[in-house]
């Protein structure tokens, strides 16, 4: 039986009352390339939105924040901290955030929204330079805590 599911085959928000609460910890990943032109506006600090990387770092912290508003059935949660990571690489940003709470419930979903609100400010943010921009490899790289325990992404 799936977990979002009653016995009826209707959606439910699972019930995790009697679960355990521990820290929590999930770092998710993604990437946006561009052309050059839209990198260097974004590395020079000149796009005329203002300053894109520092904006998008706000927005991943958002994201994570208001995941369970936007996902219908995640559980609103005491989000501890969020960190994020900015890389750059040839014609693109990685874009990395690590979500943390001591809780009942898992913050995957919150560290995946995170990057994905950040990345779609990047490109919301520089769209007037290079609207052919893509967003890919959005993924979870890590997660601990909670009964299923530890997972690390192969590298």
């Amino acid at each position: 039986m799936l977990t979002h599911l009653d016995e009826n085959d209707r959606p439910k928000m699972v019930d995790v009352s009697d679960k355990n609460i521990t820290q929590r910890v999930a770092t998710a990943s993604g990437i946006i390339s561009m052309s050059e032109e839209a990198f260097k506006h974004i590395k020079d600090g000149t796009a005329k939105k203002g300053p894109v990387i520092q904006t998008a770092v706000v927005a991943a912290i958002m994201g994570a924040k208001k995941t369970s508003e936007l996902i219908p059935m995640c559980h609103p949660l005491n989000i501890l901290g969020v960190n994020c990571d900015i890389a750059e690489l040839k014609n693109a940003i990685k874009l990395t955030v690590s979500v943390k709470i001591d809780g009942k419930t898992g913050v995957e979903m919150e560290a995946l929204t995170g990057v994905s609100v950040g990345l779609l400010t990047i490109y919301d943010m520089i769209k007037a330079v290079d609207k052919t921009m893509v967003i890919s490899n959005i993924m979870l790289e890590s997660k601990s805590g909670g009964k299923s325990g530890e997972y690390m992404r192969s590298k």
